[in-house]
């Protein structure tokens, strides 16, 4: 069995259909930022959270078991929500570095330093500066330490956590040059 076409200049004709060639390009702006990570809560502490389902519908029971099973799941899938949306995120957009709510210019931003392992845990304890802004979460290993080069600000240096340091560091030395 075979199939016969007749394979013209512009793509072919493909079973009489015509493919005109055509420049697809993208003339909008790319409006995504060039780092956005949330950091949410760890798996156990969504799993913990989790609990809370069987704890409220347990307390319920005597009430109306079928009720209190449903709010002891309401109210579990409340809490994990809450717990992910209130998450901060950090961010590089349009030479802005986003921490949480805070943001500075990357002009006013040194050399970034990412860290992981014991460098990190250092960076988050005994190394944290006193004079630093900081975005530290728990379970979330990598930090990156970004000087502040701003002489009118009174904050020296920012240290952020993030999951991924490495790309942290690569966005925020893209957004100062």
């Amino acid at each position: 069995m075979g199939v016969v076409r007749d394979h013209g200049g512009d793509n072919g004709k493909i079973d009489g259909i015509a493919h005109p060639t055509r420049l697809m390009q993208n003339t909008v702006p790319a409006t995504r930022p060039r780092y956005r990570e949330r950091l949410a809560p760890s798996l156990w502490l969504l799993a913990s959270a989790a609990v809370l389902a069987p704890m409220v519908a347990l307390t319920l029971v005597p009430v109306a078991p079928t009720f209190g099973l449903v709010i002891g799941v309401a109210a579990a899938v409340a809490v994990i929500a809450l717990l992910i949306a209130a998450s901060p995120v950090v961010s590089v957009d349009a030479g802005v570095l986003h921490a949480g709510r805070a943001h500075i210019d990357a002009r006013w931003l040194g050399e970034p330093v990412a860290l992981t392992g014991e460098e990190a845990k250092h960076a988050r304890g005994p190394g944290l500066p006193a004079t630093g802004w900081h975005l530290i979460r728990g379970g979330i290993d990598g930090v990156v330490v970004v000087p502040n080069t701003d002489p009118d600000d009174p904050v020296t240096a920012w240290t952020v956590s993030t999951r991924t340091p490495d790309r942290l560091a690569a966005a925020i030395r893209r957004a100062r040059g």
